[in-house]
């Protein structure tokens, strides 16, 4: 029989020290399930779009993973509560696992769109129930931290070594083994949460489940109306249509509200997100997503499409990033303890992301290659401080009771910023870019040749681009100039969704001045 584990011992967690290495070991491959798809993918989405075509679904790559997730991982946060974190976590490596293969097989945009927000329903399981995980297996705050270095070990893993990966396998075996090599460690990890991590519950099997359905559903209709608004207006305008998707979503959000106050669990818990000590880390866990999530998609194809460079070279400029992220969090666990308001902490690392994607907005293709990677290094690290921060603080400032409901909520929140990121700065990108590359062609008398410039996708592909420069040729225009001029209107536009990024972690910044001064020292000082 399973035992049930309820009570801590004084050590401050609840196994032996062999049983708590195997599990958080089960853990930690999770994590590098997860980490390793969300550093890979990026650095192969513009070789992707390149391929598959359809770069108006470029950003819907992303965020339907990120819609998929926001809404599973307070569900299955609840679940796990009544039912134990266990089975949830075996489920969800299947489901990730079998979407990776999917995504690796998709022959179109949409179709890759689909696997992934298959993909973002596993992805969200697991985000949702292996940090819980990891706060009940060790109770205390000071023991958790340091068993936190095998989770964090596993990001930094999948950091380093998932942007260049990906580059690798994109240029040199075909981007559908980005997706494919999630295969593997799919299969290490569920082995061994099936054979180490003992089954934990916090409530008998008869406590009613009482999730928030409605609300879930309702939240996915949300999302999809405000996906479908950020896409359309920068190339409508404000139109019947747009009113009516604007109208819709403000009525979506009144039933939202509506079940959420009549739900003993709603999907999305009104009273925390207004709670005066809180409501600054939500706000700063969405503006954090915006801005990570808006470098971490857009930036490679700054590399690849902007500046020329092969998806190799471009992952390997990418890694400081996803790689001084994670650094950053594990640098904040082990000072948070010893300074004396944690969200200074908070302060610091928005200013760090704010001042190199700024930078970033200044860079030329023929800026040494250590610049760019010192600028991706420093986000990076800043975002790292951030996202553990505000989630240490948060856990901090609520009651144990409610430990995983903000925890989870945070997790919900940043996705929410990613997805809005993304969304937007897409949708300005590809209007941006066709208003850019039409006006660089006007001035060379070359206005009927826009059809062949018109997507951002035809900068990848050299192959395309070398016909095309042929047809030019062919047709009396002397040289590449103009396709030099349409890359140029690719990189402001990019340029542009960097700025606001920076504007985000500047609206961060500010925010952190009203966050209540805590210091972390033993749980319960504040």
């Amino acid at each position: 029989m399973t035992p049930d584990f309820s009570v801590s011992n004084q050590r401050g967690q609840l196994l032996p020290f062999r049983e708590s290495l195997l599990a958080m070991l089960g853990i930690s491959f999770v994590a590098m399930l997860v980490a390793l798809d969300q550093t890979i993918v990026g650095t192969a989405m513009p070789r992707i779009v390149a391929d598959l075509k359809g770069f108006d679904l470029y950003a819907w790559v992303a965020t339907s993973y990120m819609l998929a997730s926001v809404v599973t991982i307070p569900i299955f946060g609840r679940l796990g509560d009544v039912f134990g974190r266990k089975p949830f976590l075996l489920a969800a490596i299947v489901i990730f696992t079998t979407a990776s293969v999917l995504c690796g097989m998709a022959t179109s945009m949409l179709s890759l769109v689909i696997a992934r927000g298959v993909q973002g329903i596993g992805g969200g399981i697991l985000i949702g129930t292996m940090f819980a995980s990891v706060a009940e297996l060790f109770p205390d705050l000071r023991v958790r931290l340091r068993w936190q270095m095998f989770v964090s070990s596993a990001f930094v893993v999948a950091n380093f070594a998932g942007p260049t990966l990906g580059g690798m396998l994109t240029q040199y075996g075909g981007w559908r083994l980005v997706f494919f090599v999630n295969v593997p460690v799919g299969l290490i990890s569920l082995a061994f949460v099936q054979a180490f991590l003992p089954r934990l519950k916090r409530q008998h099997p008869g406590v009613p489940v009482a999730i928030d359905w409605i609300g879930a559903v309702v939240m996915v209709v949300i999302f999809g109306l405000l996906q479908l608004l950020i896409a359309l207006v920068p190339a409508i305008g404000v139109t019947p249509v747009t009113m009516g998707l604007g109208i819709a979503t403000v009525g979506a959000g009144v039933v939202l509200w509506s079940s959420g106050r009549k739900a003993a669990y709603p999907i999305v818990p009104f009273d925390m997100l207004v709670d005066r000590k809180l409501v600054a880390l939500f706000a700063m866990s969405v503006l954090g997503g915006f801005a990570l999530f808006t470098m971490v998609f857009y930036v490679p194809l700054l590399f690849q499409g902007g500046f020329g460079m092969s998806p190799h070279e471009s992952g390997i400029l990418v890694t400081p990033l996803l790689l001084g992220t994670t650094l950053g969090g594990i640098l904040n666990n082990r000072i948070i303890t010893r300074v004396r308001r944690a969200n200074a902490i908070v302060f610091i690392g928005f200013a760090l992301f704010m001042c190199a994607a700024l930078g970033f907005v200044e860079i030329n293709g023929k800026m040494p290659r250590y610049v760019w990677m010192s600028y991706m290094g420093l986000s990076g690290f800043g975002m790292g401080l951030v996202v553990s921060s505000i989630t240490l603080v948060s856990q901090h400032l609520v009651s144990r009771s409610h430990l995983g409901s903000a925890t989870a909520l945070l997790h919900s929140l940043r996705l929410l910023g990613g997805m809005l990121g993304t969304a937007i700065t897409g949708a300005l990108l590809s209007r941006l870019y066709a208003r850019g590359a039409h006006g660089s062609l006007s001035v060379y008398q070359a206005s009927r040749w826009f059809r062949s410039f018109a997507s951002p996708e035809f900068q990848v592909d050299r192959g395309e681009q070398a016909a095309l420069i042929n047809r030019l040729i062919m047709a009396g225009h002397a040289d590449d100039t103009m396709m030099h001029a349409a890359r140029g209107a690719l990189v402001k536009s990019i340029h542009l969704g960097l700025a606001f990024a920076a504007t985000a972690a500047m609206i961060g910044l500010l925010l952190a001045w009203f966050v209540p001064p805590v210091r972390i020292g033993r749980v319960g000082n504040v």
